[in-house]
């Protein structure tokens, strides 16, 4: 628990929250850029109060933004053929509007501004993406943080970052029904070039973490395999973690050591217990997945990505066949530390860390056999941490 007390004892520098962008008042013509994410370790540990590794990713979302005369909001999006949205700002915004629209990320982040007794003005917002929707890379994550940005420019309001990254979960839990952890928006919010950020979910606590990126790459391997966090299995996975720790007497599975769980295991139902124990030994190997990048040890790092994979796989069953055999297939290609899937699972991405001179090599390799095992042509694209959300003339 050193390691805790000595990495985790204070809040993001003030300094540094201030010197990416700060909003200009009543700006009228804009852009904003926000960033995916990968997560590279730590898999549903956020909503346990846990660690996690992730990392804002080179492929993003853009909103263009321009202020109108009048009081409506326009979203109109290039991204995945989605219809445009009019909202009147005049009026209030209830989630029961833009249930399984596209609209519900944005809409619940105004909704909470209008909250907070912001006067958003009417502007028109043209989304474009990089950024693939439904892959596990934080697509809703990006359009909540973005246009949160991009109302803190057009008002000349700001939140603080940390304010603005909770502002975005509660517009996800309220307004598209996910019941998310801290994660996504946080990565998107905080991210920095050449950085992961080591995140406790519980007390807000982070740092970065380097990436020798002269020496290992980061490669990101799309299924084929579209996922939706919004069909009921993600919030059960949260129920079921919740029902293990009322079991076992703690406020969260993250307060539950590994001695006790050797205690308290046992008398688990079985579905609690698998959840369980992924989530307790998830929390260990995130700590050794970090000691790992820090002392450059690409071997042990990649043994603790397979063994969450397996762990995600068989204990909290949140993969599917096509990402197993992604991760089965990167066991066998020489470069390749470790893989495994990254964000909620049930399809999207696999990611995997692997040796930065081999990377077209690997590339090929795995879209070769991938096509060949599975008949699908997978998108692999190699990516370094990147900043965070950015607003940009």
């Amino acid at each position: 628990m050193a390691y805790l007390r000595n990495d985790f004892h204070a809040k993001w520098p003030e300094h540094q929250t201030q010197r990416r962008w700060g909003p200009r008042s009543g700006r009228s013509r804009f852009s904003v850029v926000a960033p995916g994410r990968v997560n590279l370790i730590g898999e549903h540990t956020d909503y346990n109060d846990g660690l996690v590794l992730p990392m804002a990713i080179e492929p993003h979302l853009k909103l263009e933004v321009t202020a109108r005369s009048d009081r409506w909001m326009v979203l109109a999006s290039t991204w995945g053929g989605q219809p445009a949205v009019r909202v009147d700002l005049d009026q209030p915004l209830a989630p029961d509007d833009y249930a399984g629209s596209w609209a519900a990320y944005p809409c619940g982040v105004v909704a909470g501004l209008k909250e907070l007794g912001w006067d958003i003005p009417g502007f028109d917002a043209r989304i474009s993406a990089t950024l693939p929707a439904g892959a596990g890379l934080s697509s809703s994550a990006a359009l909540e943080v973005g246009m949160a940005t991009a109302v803190e420019a057009l008002t000349g309001s700001t939140l603080s970052l940390e304010e603005k990254a909770l502002l975005c979960q509660r517009a996800e839990h309220e307004f598209a029904g996910v019941p998310c952890g801290i994660m996504d928006q946080f990565a998107v919010t905080f991210g920095m070039a050449d950085n992961a950020l080591l995140l406790d979910c519980r007390s807000h606590s982070m740092r970065h973490v380097p990436l020798a990126a002269e020496e290992v790459e980061v490669l990101v391997i799309h299924s084929g395999v579209r996922h939706s966090l919004a069909d009921g299995e993600y919030a059960r996975r949260r129920a079921e973690c919740q029902s293990a720790a009322r079991l076992l007497g703690v406020a969260s599975l993250r307060d539950v050591g590994p001695s006790q769980w050797q205690a308290r295991a046992p008398s688990l139902p079985d579905v609690e217990r698998r959840r369980a124990m992924h989530v307790v030994t998830e929390h260990e190997r995130t700590l050794a997945f970090v000691s790992a990048l820090e002392a450059r040890d690409w071997q042990a790092a990649g043994e603790c990505m397979y063994g969450s994979h397996t762990s995600l796989r068989d204990d909290y069953e949140v993969s599917c066949p096509e990402l197993d055999e992604i991760v089965e297939i990167s066991r066998q290609i020489d470069g390749v530390f470790g893989c495994r899937l990254t964000g909620g699972g049930f399809g999207g991405c696999a990611v995997a860390l692997v040796d930065a001179g081999q990377t077209g090599r690997i590339q090929a390799e795995v879209r070769t056999r991938y096509h060949d095992r599975t008949g699908i042509a997978p998108t692999i694209f190699v990516t370094r941490a990147a900043p965070g959300v950015a607003l940009l003339p």
